[in-house]
């Protein structure tokens, strides 16, 4: 139960932040909203503002919408035939393509700044715990041991450079495979002077085999640390602009083959999850979903119709034609761009699934 409520939570607060987007824009153009949906189907409860909007909550939890005067559907798909010139006003479809193309730009626009002011929250007010340069374990056989480090020991400097965080001793030991380097510790109140040779270990980084330095030790302590405001803003961007580049640089992976498709997850991986990291506390809670929110806004800019990313399309080509392209053009684009979003939905599912084990466990009671 506590994983579904925090599967809810998390999908209901961005499914609302992406569609407030398009819908606050809309109202900005002089758009009229019909309706604002969180889930689709039939409706559970909602409400009727003075606008003439009407606020629901739908029976299926899975996304959401936007309905604005003059749609054919929720999509935006067509447009009615039967509005006059009053009423065209007031219609998505009879706004220059600029108007319709920031409006339909602005879900995902909400999603990332969604996102940056999350992060911004996590890291001034919340904070993250930080792991302090102090020896946990010490492997056996490992430079670490070799060089006589011990639990509890705190790494001051390395190599001449002073070490506040773990990350930072990680990060400098990863650069000197096979390399001497001082080490400056503190012991029970003393400091002492020792050398050490990490460790050369391949891996593959960026599609290609690095080699890096190990110690071989874990880290001891941590910390909660907060930052600045600034420092908080900054380090937001900076995360934000982090995991974009790793979600495409992971999607550029699937399609040429070098990364399992099968770490693509879908509804039921993101409940589980959900429920995981809700468990951790309120820190993990708002990482999560600010990198779910910039997942939803990347999903959302895939030049496929029926996503805003295939709507944007559509707005360039007219722009650059000075007219719409052709109603059945639209009609078969918007054809083959559900027919993707499904097989993509089926395929995580499929994943889904089978990470669980669900289909092992059918096979088991059929044999």
């Amino acid at each position: 139960m506590e994983t579904l409520l925090a599967f809810l939570f998390v999908l209901s607060v961005l499914v609302f932040v992406h569609e407030y987007g398009h819908y606050w824009v809309a109202i900005k153009n002089g758009v009229k909203v019909e309706a604002f949906s969180i889930g689709f189907g039939p409706e559970l409860f909602g409400w009727q503002d003075k606008k003439g909007t009407r606020w629901k909550v739908s029976l299926i939890p899975l996304g959401g919408y936007v309905k604005m005067f003059g749609d054919m559907n929720p999509a935006s798909a067509g447009h009615r035939d039967d509005i006059d010139a009053e009423e065209a006003k007031y219609a998505f479809h009879h706004k220059g393509v600029g108007a319709r193309a920031a409006i339909v730009f602005a879900g995902p626009l909400a999603n990332f700044i969604f996102a940056i002011v999350v992060f911004t929250v996590l890291f001034a007010a919340v904070g993250q715990q930080r792991a302090l340069p102090v020896v946990g374990k010490v492997l056996v056989n490992s430079p670490a041991a070799a060089a006589g480090l011990m639990t509890d020991d705190r790494i001051t400097g390395i190599d001449g450079q002073t070490v506040e965080w773990f990350s930072e001793l990680s990060e400098i030991v990863r650069a000197h495979p096979a390399e001497v380097l001082a080490l400056s510790v503190l012991r029970e109140g003393d400091t002492l002077a020792l050398s050490v040779t990490p460790e050369a270990v391949e891996a593959e980084e960026g599609g290609s085999n690095q080699t890096f330095g190990r110690l071989g030790i874990t880290a001891g302590a941590f910390e909660t640390s907060r930052d600045g405001v600034i420092d908080s803003v900054r380090r937001a961007f900076e995360t934000s602009y982090t995991l974009t580049s790793q979600t495409f640089a992971a999607i550029g992976e699937m399609i040429s083959g070098d990364r399992d498709s099968s770490e693509l997850g879908g509804p039921i991986r993101i409940a589980q999850m959900s429920g995981e990291v809700a468990e951790g506390g309120l820190g993990p809670l708002l990482f999560f979903m600010g990198y779910l929110s910039i997942s939803l806004g990347l999903i959302n800019l895939m030049p496929v119709p029926v996503l805003d990313g295939g709507h944007l399309v559509f707005y360039a080509v007219e722009a650059i034609r000075g007219k719409p392209l052709g109603a059945k053009a639209q009609e078969y684009g918007f054809r083959i761009g559900a027919g993707l979003v499904f097989s993509l939905i089926i395929f995580a599912t499929w994943n889904d699934l089978t990470q669980l084990g669900v289909f092992s466990f059918l096979k088991g009671l059929a044999g």
